[in-house]
């Protein structure tokens, strides 16, 4: 994928770590713009419509996941969040919020523009139309319009439910979704889905289309936050 032209706004307030961030992306082709407060991070977000915003949770003025809401109020470039905060609630509030992805201090440089690579080229595309796209990865294959799914040319049958989880994961495709969203998005007989329901569905949804349960290829696990389905 080409960087050029791509714009990336790093909100950041620690100097070192942004000046890192944002070097790391000139040299490999992106255009950067930087903040280091909530306010001006929000301002050139809206202003300069970047492509991905790259941001710190600690912040001097306003907390990140403020900065993340404010966003999201009038942009829908995907948020990557970096942070020192080690908590699985941190994380899982940041994506609640409306960031995309979730990176924690300290990451290697091939890391960060290895997710901010996917989501962008994610985000690029055109949005998945249900009456009539495919998705495709490796060897699975999801045709949207038939309500079909199939794995290595072998129609794997899948129940409801299952189904949800899965087009609901295409939809976020390159994105983690939390346990809470997937739980709000999946309705099942009696309603939104449990956390408990959800696992025992994501476990049977595996079985059908993993290789190796143990070592999934398309449903990826998110520890203690929830999941994100593979699109490379």
């Amino acid at each position: 994928m080409s960087h050029a032209g791509i714009h990336v706004l790093v909100i950041d307030d620690e100097r070192a770590i942004r000046q890192f961030v944002c070097a790391s992306l000139v040299g490999h082709g992106y255009r950067v713009t930087e903040a280091s407060t909530g306010t001006a991070g929000v301002f050139h977000a809206i202003m300069q419509t970047p492509n991905a915003v790259v941001l710190d949770l600690g912040l001097p003025d306003i907390d990140g996941m403020e900065v993340i809401c404010r966003i999201r109020q009038l942009s829908q470039a995907p948020i990557i969040v970096i942070s020192a905060r080690d908590r699985n609630c941190s994380e899982a509030a940041a994506l609640n919020a409306g960031a995309n992805d979730y990176l924690r201090k300290p990451f290697s440089t091939d890391e960060l523009l290895q997710h901010i690579d996917v989501l962008v080229r994610h985000a690029m595309q055109p949005s998945l139309d249900m009456a009539s796209q495919v998705f495709a990865v490796d060897h699975l294959r999801v045709d949207v319009s038939q309500r079909t799914v199939s794995v290595d040319d072998r129609e794997v049958k899948l129940s409801p439910t299952e189904y949800g989880i899965l087009l609901t994961l295409i939809v976020h495709a390159g994105s983690i979704v939390t346990l809470d969203q997937l739980c709000r998005e999946i309705s099942g007989p009696n309603g939104p889905l449990e956390a408990h329901q959800l696992r025992i569905s994501m476990a049977q949804l595996r079985r059908k289309i993993e290789e190796d349960v143990v070592r999934p290829r398309y449903v990826l696990s998110e520890t203690g936050v929830g999941y994100r389905l593979a699109v490379t």
